[in-house]
């Protein structure tokens, strides 16, 4: 199993009634949900690790984690309320104005989590709830224990609006980072960490604190993976973009999917990755992304629609 770890919250969507009043709908989401959603409509075996509330909307998220036939067992349930997180669409790029006071998701702490069984092979990691505490502080040390062991994904997928404390988040960062065994960035992730500079070189410092496999997306211009022995391009998939929500998180699912089917998840198999199999999971995440950013909302690909 893949298990997800990170925040799920609900998405509250602009939209327009029928008389034409501005008002926003409620759409189950989250970035690391998303990506648990897709990994498991992709057929991979996908589980989901998060603090989940008890609530009208925690209802919400444990039907459409069921419907995508994704495994919440280990996630921690409490009474506490749901983050939620109105959105702006800017000509089809998404901002956020997030309510994450107290919330189910935010409070989970480093004493409330599970032990990880053997049927978790492989871990992925990301979104808002590295960048406050308890949440991040429990994630952090939720990938200590499982990364000896097993194969590692971190995407920190960075709303810079949201970090409080910037000094802690960069440390945080940092040492997720270094545990990891692929490391997923954007380009504007990748030079808010950084600072300014060519993407390659700047990818490969992120690559010499530990990754075996650093992904930089472009956005239109596609992704490339960075290993030890070189670099892999693969374009982006050409369609009518709708709206861009969900779209990474979409990316990493399907990179994740590939990897699993290669046999290439492992500790080991992703410090052997090869340039074919490597192109074959850039392009996977591509293909799946593409679907994603061609509809409404955050409402990845299933498999048999690639």
């Amino acid at each position: 199993m893949i298990l997800c770890c990170g925040e799920a919250l609900i998405d509250m969507l602009p939209r327009e009634t029928a008389s034409g009043e501005a008002c926003f709908a409620p759409h189950a989401g989250g970035a690391v949900f998303n990506t648990a959603i897709a990994l498991g409509r992709l057929g991979a075996p996908a589980g989901f690790l998060t603090g989940l509330s008890t609530d009208l909307f925690g209802g919400v998220l444990e039907d459409a984690l069921a419907a995508s036939k994704v495994d919440a067992a280990l996630s921690v349930r409490s009474d506490r309320p749901t983050t939620l997180a109105f959105v702006r669409l800017t000509d089809g790029h998404a901002s956020y104005t997030f309510y994450d006071e107290n919330t189910a998701g935010r409070m989970l702490a480093p004493g409330d989590l599970p032990v990880v069984p053997e049927c978790v092979t492989a871990c992925f990691f990301g979104g808002i709830c590295l960048a406050v505490d308890p949440s991040g502080a429990a994630y952090q040390a939720l990938m200590a224990q499982v990364a000896p062991g097993r194969a590692v994904m971190l995407d920190p997928n960075i709303r810079p609006g949201f970090i409080r404390d910037e000094t802690a988040y960069r440390a945080r960062i940092g040492a997720m980072i270094a545990m990891a065994d692929i490391v997923k960035l954007s380009d504007e992730d990748l030079r808010w960490l950084e600072g300014p500079g060519e993407i390659e070189a700047l990818a490969r410092g992120i690559l010499a604190q530990g990754p075996a496999l650093v992904c930089i997306t472009e956005g239109s211009k596609g992704v490339t993976g960075f290993t030890a022995s070189g670099a892999r391009r693969v374009g982006s998939e050409k369609v009518a973009v709708v709206d861009t929500v969900g779209a990474g998180d979409t990316f990493n699912a399907g990179l994740l999917a590939a990897l699993h089917s290669a046999g290439a998840l492992t500790k080991a198999g992703l410090r052997s990755l090869d340039d074919a199999a490597l192109d074959a999971a850039l392009a996977m995440g591509n293909r799946a992304a593409a679907v994603t950013v061609s509809r409404a909302g955050a409402n990845p690909p299933w498999r048999h629609e690639l």
